[in-house]
């Protein structure tokens, strides 16, 4: 045997046996910061290479009885990579460490973890209802809180086993903004009860449909639901989906764009607009034609009386909510823009463009759909310091651009099975105390099948976590929409009764009443305080 040929057959024994050793990985979900369900033996999972042996150890480091605790236990990968090991229980609260291998997760607690799960009335942040509960917000810390807060991906073609990012996150000031605001306030009272550390899984996603949720091989009884995840699960069909929309809505903008006239001019505090049409901000009769939405861009202008003590000052302009999108000036210079109907808009007016006497304050609005306008009983004032001037009442208007209504979109998170694949079966392993679900606002439309599809979501759930007893909390939708539309009051109204079969007709589900916190101007109720309590009350009467 030649020199050449040896070598070369050391370095590849070598090779083998490095690829045999692959770096133990964790999970993101097994990482510095976790809660770990009191009561329950504590699964710790990972990947290496085919057989590479596995040390888990984990010992308390707090005081009493859980500085006492110590656990090891040892595995090996199997063929496809993967391990898992038990730990025993843990005593409640820690902080504990456990070693894997030579990775080490700090700062882990025991206690009770919740899975916080549906669309857009969970995943509502902390930030968003901050005009009723600043305060509150503000004054209040607690490192016994921590939330795992999910990326919002999908996945048509498998069932992930990891997400791309995430972490625990204490509830701190820093960290509170980004916390579900439902979730928030139900582990600060649960906390506050029990005196148990709270862990949240925060997997939630706006807009998206029970279906989404659930894996494809528990939808055997809605055929249609699998057809339409197939119809969109060839990656190359998406992505020709994604590069027509985007040319239609850049066409769509370019053309208008380019037909507005107020363009680059409107906004100037200078501009005579006393030939404008003078309009009530919160009427509608410009949004039509008296019988179509007239679509495209809408120009607002108001002019504004300061006295010289708001002269300089940084000031904060609320202007309600505004269906569609809007863009904002004030005496020229640009503030802000939101791109769709919901969030609140709350421009920061800097120091130094407010000026004593007139000031001009102009809203450029893009109608894509329906009847454009400001949503009612909603703030609408300058806030300078300590005083607040209105800006409800009459403003100059001028119609942009008419356009045909604007090209539609698909979301992906709409579609069935991809956000169980990605959003849920990443952490079928751990355990947990209960999940509670606030989800239906877009089955709507599809209520008459509302209760099968949720039972089977309940089903899927509990028998993938391996836990055929996990408590639901399905939170009744709030009440929406204007007293006028008896049709859409009485769909949701059925749909609340679905709920609460639901909840009737299903062992270890609670129905949490909610209708009665919402309002009907916003499908985004802000009072989520109420309503966490009450999932604590159901919580503490099992």
């Amino acid at each position: 045997m030649t020199m050449n040929l040896r070598a070369f057959l050391s370095l590849a024994a070598v090779s083998v046996a490095i690829a045999a050793s692959a770096e133990v990985t964790l999970p993101r979900i097994v990482s510095n910061g976790m809660v770990a369900q009191r009561g329950d033996s504590v699964k710790i999972w990972g990947k290496a290479g085919p057989g590479e042996p596995v040390s888990v150890t984990a010992k308390g480091l707090g005081k009493g009885k859980v500085k006492k605790y110590k656990a090891a236990v040892s595995t090996a990968a199997s063929a496809d990579s993967t391990w898992t090991v038990k730990l025993p229980p843990m005593p409640v609260g820690g902080p504990y460490a456990i070693t894997v291998n030579d990775i080490t997760i700090d700062n882990v607690l025991s206690g009770d973890v919740y899975i916080c799960s549906g669309q857009s009335n969970m995943e509502l942040p902390v930030a968003r209802v901050t005009d009723m509960f600043a305060d509150e917000i503000a004054a209040y810390e607690n490192p016994n809180i921590r939330q795992f807060n999910v990326p919002s991906v999908v996945e048509f073609g498998r069932k992930n086993d990891d997400v791309p990012s995430g972490d625990w996150r204490e509830l701190t000031q820093p960290n509170v903004m980004q916390y579900s605001a439902l979730a928030y306030f139900f582990a600060k009272e649960l906390y506050e009860r029990t005196g148990v550390p709270v862990g949240i899984l925060n997997t939630c996603w706006g807009g998206t449909p029970v279906e989404s949720w659930i894996s494809e091989e528990w939808l055997g009884d809605y055929p249609m639901a699998i057809n339409q995840m197939r119809l969109y699960s060839d990656p190359q069909y998406r992505q020709n989906i994604k590069r027509l929309e985007a040319q239609n809505y850049a066409r769509w903008d370019q053309v208008m764009n380019a037909g507005d006239p107020g363009v680059g001019k409107w906004q100037d505090p200078a501009l005579d607009d006393s030939q404008w049409a003078v309009v009530d901000l919160l009427s509608t009769d410009w949004a039509t034609d008296g019988l179509n939405p007239v679509n495209g861009s809408h120009w607002f202008r108001k002019t504004l009386s300061l006295p010289a003590e708001a002269a300089g000052q940084p000031a904060v302009l609320r202007l309600g909510c505004i269906v569609d999108a809007d863009s904002v000036f004030v005496n020229g210079q640009f503030v802000g823009n939101v791109t769709y109907q919901y969030p609140p808009r709350i421009y920061q007016v800097p120091a130094g463009l407010l000026h004593e006497g007139d000031n001009n304050i102009t809203v450029r609005m893009i109608s894509q759909h329906g009847v454009g306008h400001f949503v009612p009983e909603k703030p609408y004032k300058l806030i300078v310091g300590d005083k607040e001037y209105s800006l409800e009442g009459d403003w100059r208007y001028h119609l942009g651009a008419r356009m045909p209504e604007g090209p539609g979109q698909e979301f992906w998170c709409y579609k069935p099975t991809v956000l169980y694949n990605a959003m849920i079966h990443p952490f079928l392993n751990i355990n947990v105390a209960g999940a509670i679900w606030y989800q239906g606002e877009s089955n709507v439309n599809r209520r008459n099948q509302y209760a099968g599809l949720l039972k089977t979501m309940i089903a899927n759930w509990r028998e993938d976590f391996d836990n055929p007893d996990m408590p639901f909390y399905i939170v009744e939708l709030a009440d929406y929409l204007p007293f006028d539309d008896v049709d859409g009051r009485a769909a949701w109204a059925e749909m609340r009764r679905v709920q609460q079969q639901v909840a009737d007709e299903t062992e270890n589900a609670y129905f949490i009443h909610n209708q009665d916190l919402g309002e009907w101007n916003d499908i985004h109720p802000l009072n989520k305080k109420t309503l966490g309590i009450r999932v604590v009350d159901a919580v503490m009467s099992r």
